[in-house]
């Protein structure tokens, strides 16, 4: 099921030459005293090169200050640190913070958006937002009502807005922007609501619109080539997504753009992944249905595709392929290759060559991985790149209105947005996953504009046979397909990690908990209870000549969206509010960023 890859050296991607890129955003993203981007740089690595605090000293961390950000909800994303100012964001209503470093946190400037609070009623899975960008002396945020903004760095000021979406139709906005050259490049969500997804830059000078690429459709609007654009070395040849759709259905497809997004300045490519096909009930959506499901090559200038890959052609059990694509440089028999990773909410751990999009590893990074066998690896079948499904988890053959029992992982995956970081001193990546799996039974829904387009009632509950928790927090090895140590957790680790040079990993836990490991054996050398649960991602910067840690912290999210939003039956939150029950008898709702140091 995998490619052995002997003589494998890992390199940790360098941002490459400022030129390809925006010349802003270059140049903070390597002050390594910043976090000057949400995933820490463009390859998505989230790792610090920073080792003031390290795997001797971490023990001693205490916190340095707090702020509260006034809103409840699932607080997702982590702050920006450019110079010395620190920018701190909201779920809605999408507050944005400016706090001075120089003054105890003093708040410089606060921007407090008036959006329609209906929007709240079509955000599927809590009100979370991963956070702002920025680029050019400006502050960039996508508001969840999908209006783009540009913020003065300085002041506050508002720049220039832009409508990216309409609400009315289910179309949101979760995800960070990421800024590219002159441009800055949005997504969208809403596949519960047959939102059909895409990917869009805007002039950074204006806010002008300047491609926008399709997710499903006819070729011309998908931005794609059929003789040029490759899939597993095979052009995709003319009206590729038309053909894996019946009738019209791609114009309500979902294949939705909520997750990250990562850039190889050398290549100028844009890298991403598109959402579940809509509806969740795939007897009603016959054929593969592309490009859901799938990693996205584009070039950043023209959005025209380079390549796709389909990890989970005509997904039956909402297996969105949205998580991150982490970019790593990699010796192969002996010759260094350009790689992605990317660990997708099917279960599977990918390695791709991001130049050309060949598949070189697909491994199940979650023990309890049970809907398929594996994937075909011989590109000599004809199913070559093709998950095989065991039928006793196939809610395609069980048929509608038939409970499919004991499926893993769930529909929130093996792992969810929250973002892995890899470490160049270690050649591992660090994963923070969820041991969960679901009763799913699908059924017929018909599509109403701004209605809910799902078709499915799903229950979870942690992984049989195991260690009775909801989650692990694993180190991967890209190169083998294989965990080199596993940490149990009782819930899923809704955290983005963090490694540093320290030779230590952080993360965080539904219950609250920030905790420090060691990043070559896992072991545990700090941690500390937090107000709120944690799911947003753990980041570092220097001031002062010392070095910080910080975390928002605020229980939310799809696996805590129960306690968010005060919902009981266990089928809602589409199945988690059940699954997640006992998490009220750990911690409550609150907003906070938590600043820690050493002492002296």
């Amino acid at each position: 099921m995998k490619r052995l890859m002997k003589g494998a050296t890992l390199a940790l991607l360098l941002s490459g030459s400022s030129a390809l890129a925006n010349d802003s955003v270059m140049a903070e993203i390597a002050k390594p005293e910043q976090w000057a981007i949400q995933t820490g740089d463009y390859a998505n690595t989230r790792y610090s090169t920073l080792d003031k605090i390290n795997k001797d000293n971490v023990k001693d961390l205490r916190v340095a200050w707090t702020f509260s950000t006034g809103v409840l909800r699932g607080h997702e994303g982590s702050p920006l640190v450019i110079g010395d100012v620190m920018y701190v964001h909201t779920p809605f209503p999408n507050n944005i913070f400016a706090l001075d470093l120089n003054d105890n946190g003093k708040i410089l400037w606060r921007y407090e958006p008036q959006q329609d609070p209906n929007v709240i009623a079509v955000m599927c899975c809590d009100t979370v937002s991963r956070g702002p960008a920025y680029a050019d002396g400006m502050i960039l945020f996508h508001q969840a009502d999908t209006t783009l903004i540009a913020l003065d760095a300085k002041t506050g000021e508002l720049k220039w807005s832009v409508q990216t979406g309409d609400p009315a139709i289910g179309e949101t906005n979760t995800a960070t922007v990421l800024p590219v050259k002159d441009k800055v490049i949005v997504g969208v969500s809403g596949g519960e609501y047959g939102v059909r997804g895409r990917v869009t830059a805007y002039s950074l000078a204006d806010g002008s619109e300047v491609w926008k690429a399709y997710s499903t459709g006819p070729d011309e609007e998908m931005l794609v080539d059929p003789e040029a654009t490759m899939h597993l070395g095979k052009p995709i040849g003319k009206d590729s997504s038309l053909s894996t759709w019946e009738g019209d259905q791609w114009k309500i497809g979902g294949g939705t753009t909520w997750g990250w997004y990562s850039y190889d300045p050398e290549l100028n490519l844009v890298y991403y992944g598109t959402g579940n096909p809509s509806t969740w009930n795939p007897a009603q959506r016959p054929g593969d249905n592309k490009w859901s499901m799938t990693i996205m090559a584009r070039d950043a200038d023209t959005g025209m595709a380079k390549w796709f890959y389909q990890m989970t052609p005509h997904d039956e059990w909402d297996f969105d392929g949205v998580n991150e694509m982490i970019l790593t440089n990699q010796t192969i028999d002996g010759t260094e290759r350009k790689l992605l990773t990317h660990f997708d909410r099917n279960g599977l751990g990918y390695t791709l060559d991001r130049e050309t999009g060949e598949l070189l590893v697909a491994e199940k990074y979650d023990p309890s991985v049970n809907w398929t066998t594996g994937v075909d690896m011989d590109a000599n079948s004809e199913t070559y790149g093709r998950p095989a499904v065991v039928a006793e988890y196939s809610t395609e053959q069980n048929g509608e209105d038939t409970n499919s029992t004991g499926i893993c992982p769930a529909a929130l995956g093996s792992k969810d947005q929250q973002p892995a970081s890899f470490s160049p001193k270690t050649n591992l990546f660090y994963v923070p996953t969820n041991h969960v799996c679901m009763d799913y039974e699908p059924f017929r829904v018909a599509y109403t504009a701004g209605q809910p387009y799902v078709g499915a009632t799903l229950s979870m509950y942690p992984a049989p046979d195991s260690h009775g928790g909801m989650g692990n927090f694993i180190a991967w090895d890209n190169t083998k397909g294989e965990i080199k140590w596993s940490l149990p957790e009782q819930f899923s680790v809704w955290s983005g990690a963090l490694a540093t040079a320290g030779d230590i990993v952080f993360y965080g836990t539904l219950e609250g908990y920030l905790k420090a490991v060691n990043a070559e054996t896992g072991e545990e050398l700090y941690k500390f209870k937090t107000p709120s649960g944690i799911i947003g991602n753990v980041m570092t910067y220097e001031h002062g000549g010392k070095q910080y840690v910080g975390i928002l912290s605020g229980v939310g999210g799809w696996a805590g969206i129960g306690l968010a939003a005060g919902l009981t039956n266990p089928n809602e939150g589409l199945g988690a509010v059940g699954g997640y029950a006992s998490l009220s008898q750990y911690t409550e709702l609150g907003g906070q960023l938590t600043v820690f140091e050493l002492p002296g």
